[in-house]
């Protein structure tokens, strides 16, 4: 059931799953439900109706959406299906931007003695029978959200698989990637071009930065990603300095090493994709993990 059709670099096999790539520019309101964590310092909310993802998470005490929120439902043809919208915390597994990332999964809520609560979310996808499942955490008196991902391989196969937890951030042109100082160089998909971090003196991607610093969202004008050649520390995070505020990753890098940077770019090109995906919330980049 290979057609040969590619989807980000892999084979695009979606059978048994239809295509979603019939869009039309037809504006209704439409109801979801959203089920919340909130304690004194952060409020966070997941759609299950929507692949299970992060919507909105709220810094309260300053009034900061250290995710994209996005206020519109307004697909685009970049899923594996076709329909993929942007904002919030998307989970790519086991494909990146992957076939349900828009369809509905299940989900539970966990109650912890120590007072913490968790929503667990996930599904058993049906191309190649595997699960997987996110427990998203608020724990009291914190001001993070744990999240935790577990894949399971239910065949008697080797099945290969890809894990990337997909957020968004509001951005302007304040806004800085922080990758960790031990970060020399950064590399393209495929590892098909490197270039110097933070300063990029390399051509990289048919693109010449003459020494500018790519970690401003303002000295990238097209779309792009960076990988860190990074495998050796635990964080990396986007700051806005406009609003001194900003989004951290931290997790075991022997478990989950990647740290990527992706960016429609600051220009025309970015522009169009910003009312392409949303009405009026603006421009947005990926801080993967």
């Amino acid at each position: 059931f290979y057609n040969g059709r590619v989807h980000q670099g892999a084979q695009g096999k979606v059978y048994p799953y239809a295509m979603l790539d019939i869009l039309t520019d037809n504006r209704v309101d439409k109801t979801y439900t959203e089920v919340f964590l909130e304690n004194e310092y952060v409020r966070i909310s997941v759609t299950p109706e929507l692949g299970g993802r992060i919507f909105s998470a709220l810094d309260k005490t300053n009034n900061y959406d250290f995710f994209y929120h996005q206020h519109v439902i307004k697909p685009a043809l970049i899923g594996m299906l076709g329909a993929w919208i942007s904002g919030g915390v998307e989970w790519n597994i086991f494909h990146h931007h992957r076939n349900t990332t828009v369809m509905p999964v299940d989900y539970i809520m966990e109650d912890h003695p120590d007072g913490s609560k968790t929503i667990w979310t996930g599904e058993t996808e049906r191309r190649h029978r595997m699960k997987w499942i996110v427990g998203v955490t608020v724990h009291p008196g914190k001001s993070y959200c744990e999240v935790t991902i577990k894949m399971f391989n239910r065949t008697g196969l080797v099945n290969s698989i890809l894990c990337f937890t997909n957020p968004a951030v509001h951005i302007d042109k304040t806004y800085q990637v922080i990758f960790p100082p031990r970060t020399e160089y950064v590399t393209y998909h495929a590892k098909n071009a490197f270039t110097e971090w933070p300063n990029s003196y390399t051509r990289y991607q048919g693109r010449e930065y003459n020494g500018a610093d790519i970690s401003w969202f303002k000295n990238l004008p097209r779309a792009t990603s960076f990988f860190a050649w990074n495998y050796e520390d635990d964080y990396f995070a986007g700051y806005d300095h406009g609003k001194d505020a900003g989004t951290a990753y931290y997790g075991n890098h022997y478990i989950a090493p990647g740290k990527k940077l992706w960016t429609w770019g600051h220009g025309a090109t970015g522009d169009r994709w910003d009312k392409k995906l949303s009405d009026e919330d603006g421009p947005y980049i990926e801080i993967m993990a």
